[in-house]
């Protein structure tokens, strides 16, 4: 995505100035050292079903119309035809959420290298780990701007249950299982329930992290200089031009960066003691932000931050994001 140089460990200060420590991340560069190989196999590979999961969420159809004639018209050969449609559609249901709990599994491993001891030589020396949170940065901000324009992803689970209530597995199949596919639906059904559950998912791991390691000024850090790494990018295009692909790539994970910094910082991203320069990385979307993602990313930042309403927090930052400046 791009050849990344970032020059410095903050934004850029609240004078405007750069700070520049030598922190490098390539993103052309595929390669991986032994080290990253043999000790962070399980997690270096943990993306490979994204491009496959965003294509199968991008061309989800929905089972609306067999829904409401089961409904409209209940009988056995209405319910039958719903029931074969909505089963193979919750599978892939089950395999969104599935990957939501790979992530539970790996990202702790990724933020313990990265964020355990000085991060900027962690992200130097672990290229494929910092590539590889990047990109699961940018595959949440994907995958849950497609989910939020999908409605029937809840219509259908929400039938799914409604036989499931009824004891459809259980006519089908031994009781343990159907008990066991009952208390699996809840969980998919929580997930899915919230309108961006990627992203709760990771907010909610990273979290956790910090509270059990006591290491918030380090993951703090670690997600300023990558937000850093991608303003810059983007920022410097008129000098060092990037492809669309890159700068859209760039401004994903700046923002979600920018999330996630906001609720495991005690002051938050909007504070004058954040490391990041709010403004300009707000100016760097709406700027820079293609048609499909600017509002997204904005509304983003609007609506997932923890410390936008703080009384702190300037009424110049409140007003460029609710659309007024």
């Amino acid at each position: 995505m791009g050849n990344f140089l970032s020059q410095f460990n903050e934004l850029i200060n609240k004078d405007g100035d750069s700070k520049v420590p030598d922190v490098q991340l390539d993103f052309e560069d595929l390669s991986m050292t032994e080290e990253d190989i043999e000790s962070y196999s399980n997690v270096l590979h943990m993306l490979e079903p994204a491009a496959l999961l965003l294509e199968q969420l991008r061309t989800y159809e929905g089972c609306g119309e067999y829904i409401r004639q089961a409904i409209g018209t209940p009988g056995p050969e209405s319910e039958a035809e719903a029931w074969n449609h909505v089963r193979p559609a919750v599978a892939k249901l089950k395999t969104f959420y599935q990957f939501s709990s790979s992530i539970q599994t790996n990202l702790p491993q990724i933020l313990q290298t990265l964020c355990i001891g000085d991060v900027n030589r962690n992200l130097e020396r672990h290229q494929a780990l910092a590539r590889t949170l990047c990109q699961l940065l940018d595959f949440v901000f994907e995958f849950d701007s497609l989910k939020m324009k999908t409605p029937q992803i809840q219509n259908d689970f929400s039938y799914y249950r409604r036989c499931l209530s009824r004891g459809k597995l259980a006519n089908e199949g031994d009781l343990k299982s159907a008990m066991d596919e009952d208390e699996l639906a809840n969980h998919v059904s929580m997930f899915y329930a919230y309108p961006t559950p990627m992203l709760k998912t990771v907010t909610e791991v990273t979290t956790k992290f910090v509270e059990k390691h006591r290491v918030g000024r380090s993951v703090s850090e670690c997600l300023a200089t990558l937000a850093g790494v991608c303003y810059h990018t983007v920022s410097n295009n008129k000098k060092k031009p990037q492809r669309p692909e890159t700068m859209a790539f760039c401004l994903r994970v700046m923002a979600i960066s920018i999330i996630i910094y906001d609720h495991i910082d005690p002051q938050g991203a909007f504070s004058k003691t954040s490391t990041i320069n709010i403004k300009n990385s707000i100016k760097a979307i709406q700027v820079y932000g293609n048609a499909t993602d600017m509002p997204n990313l904005i509304s983003a930042l609007r609506f997932n931050t923890k410390h936008l309403n703080d009384a702190s927090t300037p009424k110049a930052i409140k007003s460029m994001l609710a659309g007024t400046a």
